[in-house]
């Protein structure tokens, strides 16, 4: 290998945010959200919102004392807009990582399984030991907290785009407009939202894109050759 494209090598894995994703993902299990997941994520989020604030009100917009209100639908108004995209990125902080699925689903804004049969245990007067004080039980993990980040670095991003939808027609949603668009890999698009989703019926699929339940199903076949 040259000596120089050796060097660069070994000073990109030495950068500090390399190594401590390196660690935080080897150690401690953390994986943050995929740029697809992110943008099916904001992508819902944002029409949920925009949503909760329907309306077929009208608004008065003009910032000039002296000049003449103009009446806008409050629909269609930057105003909306702006509320909506404000809100976003805290709403992040709602969701909870589901470790025991392997696909988008893993984002859900409900208990995890596994905290659910903990707090099933608690409940019943079972003394759980995890090394952190219960309270600190709910509150948003690593990937989480960076999901706040990755939203607010995605809308920064990808603000004319979410802008030209809104203003637009709508006949598509934000996620088939926006994130077809700005995605190199759209995978978990085709993939449900972690809320529609039974923890105990799902666990997610591993790389061969196969779930548990079809690697069994295939298990049994061989077997019966």
């Amino acid at each position: 290998m040259d000596v120089k494209v050796y060097i660069l090598v070994v000073l990109a894995l030495l950068q500090p945010g390399h190594c401590k994703k390196n660690i935080e993902e080897e150690e401690y299990g953390v994986k943050y959200a995929t740029d697809c997941e992110v943008c099916k994520l904001v992508a819902k989020e944002v029409g949920e919102r925009l949503q909760a604030r329907d309306s077929s009100g009208v608004i008065e917009t003009g910032y000039n004392m002296d000049s003449k209100k103009k009446l806008t639908k409050y629909n269609k108004s930057e105003l909306r807009l702006v509320e909506t995209l404000e809100e976003v990125c805290g709403g992040m902080l709602e969701y909870r990582i589901h470790k025991e699925r392997l696909d988008s689903t893993r984002w859900a804004k409900k208990m995890s399984q596994t905290f659910e049969t903990l707090h099933g245990l608690v409940n019943k007067g079972v003394k759980v030991e995890l090394g952190i004080p219960m309270e600190l039980w709910d509150e948003p993990s690593a990937e989480v907290a960076h999901l706040k980040t990755q939203c607010e670095r995605f809308i920064e991003d990808f603000e004319d785009e979410i802008s030209s939808w809104y203003y637009g027609d709508q006949v598509s949603s934000l996620q088939e407009d926006v994130c077809s668009k700005v995605l190199k890999d759209e995978k978990c698009l085709t993939e449900p939202y972690g809320e529609n989703v039974d923890s105990k019926d799902h666990s997610g699929s591993d790389e061969s894109g196969k779930s548990k339940g079809d690697k069994k199903k295939s298990k049994k076949k061989k077997s019966e050759l």
